[in-house]
């Protein structure tokens, strides 16, 4: 059965940060749950996907740091999961290297992607740096939510900004990843615009420091082949030489 995680968010001066640990190496949960703590923040581990869907459901959990090599279970399935059914942040844990993995993590919108080793400080950072961001558009949520209102159209395509839809001239809808919605609707809202990798980066949220420009090349060219007649030859995603992306289309925006 699918439900909704709700994410219940506390004013930050209040109380400690919540995090749920998820790793199934009992020494690392331990590490980190004492260094964490020493470093104000609250602490909660768990060593599998069961675990963690108990303690998402029973506490109050501000950002979920998830291992992806965890025994017996799929960790990347176990994002794909948590990201459908909760808002809660998402930093994923491994020890891959593989930068198809790194693009893979943040496609299902993990928040921020670090391998092991890392040192604890990096880790401390960029924990802090994604509440940060997490309470910013808490606190900019009614206007988000006025601006997810829309429609917007492109030669007969329509991408529905709420219901996080794309349908083709002909009727048909067509399936995007989290990565490819965000990129999509990047380009639309900056028609016939020169955007450097770094800024489509950005306004795609496809963001953290183990991200690397390639991986921008890499969502463009499987968007283009949804969505151009000749991905070799495309209509819409032109690319700029030495400036990035342009969208050549005219986008026309519905309430």
């Amino acid at each position: 059965m699918q439900y909704k995680l709700a994410l219940r968010f506390r004013p930050m001066s209040t109380s400690p940060r919540h995090i749920l640990v998820v790793d199934d190496d009992p020494a690392i949960r331990e590490l980190l749950a004492e260094y964490l703590t020493e470093n104000e923040l609250r602490v909660t581990t768990a060593a599998n996907g069961s675990e963690m869907t108990e303690a998402l459901r029973n506490l109050v959990i501000d950002l979920v740091l998830l291992d992806l090599r965890l025994g017996g279970e799929d960790g990347m399935q176990l994002a794909r999961r948590l990201r459908e059914t909760s808002e809660v942040p998402v930093i994923i844990l491994t020890g891959k290297r593989d930068e198809a993995d790194r693009v893979m993590g943040l496609e299902i919108a993990a928040d921020d992607y670090i391998t092991k080793p890392f040192s604890n400080r990096e880790l401390l950072a960029r924990i802090r740096a994604v509440l940060r961001r997490y309470q910013v558009q808490r606190e900019a949520a009614p206007a988000a939510r006025e601006s997810r209102r829309r429609i917007l159209r492109f030669a007969g395509w329509e991408l529905n900004v709420l219901a996080r839809r794309l349908t083709a001239p002909g009727g048909a809808r067509i399936e995007l990843s989290n990565g490819e919605f965000n990129l999509l609707l990047a380009l639309c809202e900056a028609p016939q615009r020169a955007l450097t990798r770094d800024q489509l980066l950005e306004l795609s949220r496809l963001h953290g420091a183990e991200v690397y420009d390639r991986s921008i090349d890499v969502q463009i060219l499987r968007l283009r082949r949804k969505i151009e007649a000749d991905p070799s030859q495309p209509r819409f995603i032109v690319t700029q030489r030495g400036a990035g992306y342009v969208f050549d289309a005219a986008v026309e925006t519905v309430r």
